[in-house]
């Protein structure tokens, strides 16, 4: 049995100094979804079934199957995006997905101390580095590589994703554990968001392809322009949670516009000056948006329905949050209904079957 998304399990708080413009806050840990614990069995029961397969291919299909059941616990949206994308494809996807999640969840949810937190990252980063030397995905998880890393390893040597960009993302995942100031927007672009989303996307590009070589490019400028969009609709949302975390992924000349020298999101007197940088770049993250679906023609057309889809549903977000009066005061989500709306409706029959599946 699968860790439940209901199960609960103790939190803490844990005294941090940030070193960014926010006020002083403690640093918490998200609620959990799945604990530490949680991860740890299942990434044991996962190796153990995958090794039992006595195949590359059987091991790979354990793997994938498990990943997708992380996407489908985490991830809502993206789930049901990834519906419309052909199997193979989207088992890539899938995978690609945990090999995110995990360090994401370190950083931000399982309570533990940012020293403990470090340990599990370089863990996890030695594993891609043995993952990358290995021939194969069952040689990975029988040298005991975490299994959704020895997953993504796999992916990256079927579609030659660069080695560089997996690292990437880590290191913007350790950037959270110290986090800083971003003094414009292209800081924060160049220094966090590239690492977070943008080579996300180039992961995905390169399981998505393009109709012809020369198109490529574009497929990855597209990708780019998604990824810098996704991620501010995410800090744009989570101002006030980000705060609490000890971070500020606002940019500080921008702040500074507004009259506000260190970020305080519960101090009334700073609301109007935040709703108006919320008005602005939303505005910004519009363009990244429009800038995005205008290249969608570049990745293959078996790709293209769950590109479109991300893009309007995560569209639709960034768009409730510029509408909203209530501003930080409110977190924002997209129903469900609102979801199906921008979806294809010749799809819809893909959504009971995936969950049904249990």
């Amino acid at each position: 049995m699968s860790p439940s998304p209901e199960v609960g399990h103790k939190t803490s708080k844990m005294s941090a100094e940030p070193k960014n413009s926010a006020a002083p806050v403690q640093l918490r840990a998200a609620p959990l979804v799945w604990a530490l614990e949680d991860w740890e069995e299942f990434d044991r029961r996962t190796r153990a079934e995958a090794l039992a397969t006595g195949t590359e291919q059987g091991a790979w299909q354990i793997v994938a199957r498990r990943s997708r059941t992380v996407l489908k616990t985490y991830s809502t949206s993206f789930f049901i995006v990834t519906r419309f994308l052909p199997p193979r494809k989207r088992a890539m996807v899938e995978a690609i997905y945990a090999a995110v999640r995990y360090p994401d969840e370190v950083v931000d949810s399982f309570p533990l101390s940012i020293a403990e937190r470090r340990t599990l990252l370089d863990h996890w980063s030695n594993g891609y580095e043995d993952a990358l030397k290995s021939p194969s995905l069952v040689d990975s998880l029988r040298n005991g590589t975490p299994c959704f890393v020895a997953g993504f390893a796999d992916v990256v040597r079927r579609t030659g994703i660069p080695h560089d960009d997996y690292r990437a993302f880590l290191e913007a995942m350790r950037l959270d554990l110290e986090p800083r100031d971003f003094v414009n927007l292209e800081d924060l672009i160049d220094s966090y968001v590239y690492g977070s989303a943008i080579v996300v996307g180039y992961f995905l590009t390169w399981v998505y392809g393009s109709p012809t070589p020369d198109q490529f490019p574009r497929a990855l400028q597209s990708a780019r322009d998604l990824g810098i969009a996704l991620q501010l609709t995410n800090f744009l949302r989570d101002i006030a949670e980000d705060q609490r975390r000890g971070r500020v992924y606002l940019p500080l000349d921008m702040l500074q516009q507004e009259g506000i020298d260190k970020l305080d999101a519960s101090n009334p007197a700073q609301h109007p000056g935040l709703n108006r940088l919320l008005a602005k770049l939303t505005a910004i993250t519009e363009d990244y948006y429009a800038r995005s679906l205008a290249s969608l023609d570049a990745f293959n057309s078996d790709s293209r329905v769950a590109i479109r889809a991300c893009i309007d549903v995560y569209r639709q977000l960034n768009g409730q949050i510029a509408a909203n009066p209530d501003g930080i005061l409110h977190r924002e989500s997209v129903p469900m209904l609102t979801k199906f709306r921008v979806l294809p409706f010749s799809k819809y029959w893909r959504l009971p079957i995936a969950y049904l599946q249990p």
